[in-house]
């Protein structure tokens, strides 16, 4: 039986760690602040902006949340986020994703200072993390390490197999698994025999959206398994992972939901307590 990656409890220590940092910086007369705009109704979108709000009310983080119409133009988007950088009172930005049809995605990033980047989606960080330097990581792949570590999986010198090879999960988590020394292969759909490719993993991180695609065969004995895919099937959640027929074969196995979420958000948070404090001339 597989070790549970909970994401319920390390987003709490998480969370803890975070709010400790926020009364710190709070004594010293900086209080950090979050901005996160949100384009359109998307019921999911609406639904991990919420999250991020009760979370920074738990941490005491300062937070706005933006709401434009569906149908905002590309140059009023930019606007608000050249408005946002220029805020003295937030520390991070975060543009919601997907955007509605018709808006640059990457425009808008790009407008976002490198410094205020919450989300590290900008192509500043983006490159550093590719050369191994110092900068703000994305989220769900700094969640996904910070699972691993506390549950003691071992990465140095050891086989790791990423399904999927998105900017936002794929690469960057990657990337990091790299520069933890592990040996990475990178699948994806046009990958041949991804069965036997998977089974030579001894952390296999899966983030592609497609529910139930790694299944208890394809799964080394005893392997750390993350599942980022995030599925809704009949007003259910479920991920990538098969959960009930790799959890035998698994050492370690994070649910859906209850895993990589929960460490998305809290490492949002942790993010914005790292930019407030670098922002503060206080790193």
């Amino acid at each position: 039986m597989a070790q549970l990656l909970d994401g319920r409890i390390y987003s709490e220590e998480a969370l803890a760690e975070v709010t400790e940092k926020v009364k710190a910086l709070k004594k010293s007369g900086v209080t950090p602040g979050l901005a996160v705009i949100l384009a359109g109704d998307d019921p999911a979108s609406q639904t991990y902006v919420r999250n991020k709000g009760k979370a920074c009310e738990k941490t005491g983080i300062y937070s706005r949340t933006i709401i434009l119409p569906a149908d905002v133009s590309q140059a009023e988007l930019e606007k608000t986020i050249r408005e946002l950088n220029d805020d003295p009172k937030i520390d991070g930005i975060l543009v919601q994703l997907p955007l509605p049809r018709g808006l640059d995605e990457k425009r808008a990033l790009a407008c976002i200072l490198p410094e205020k980047d919450a989300d590290g989606f900008h192509v500043l960080n983006a490159g550093r993390l590719m050369l191994g330097q110092s900068g703000t990581l994305p989220c769900t792949p700094k969640g996904v390490l910070r699972m691993l570590r506390l549950a003691g999986v071992e990465l140095d010198g050891k086989k790791a197999v990423v399904v999927g090879r998105s900017n936002i999960v794929g690469k960057p988590v990657a990337m990091m698994l790299l520069n933890e020394n592990a040996t990475v292969t990178i699948c994806h759909s046009h990958t041949e025999d991804l069965k036997e490719v998977t089974k030579q993993a001894d952390v296999l991180v899966v983030a592609v959206g497609k529910p139930g695609l790694i299944t208890g065969d394809m799964v080394k004995p005893g392997a750390a398994v993350v599942d980022v895919g995030i599925n809704r099937i009949n007003g259910v959640l479920s991920g990538d992972v098969d959960f009930d027929s790799v959890e035998p074969v698994a050492g370690w196995i994070s649910p859906v939901p209850g895993g990589v979420g929960l460490m998305t958000v809290a490492m949002l948070m942790d993010n914005v307590v790292t930019l407030a404090t670098a922002r503060a001339g206080k790193a």
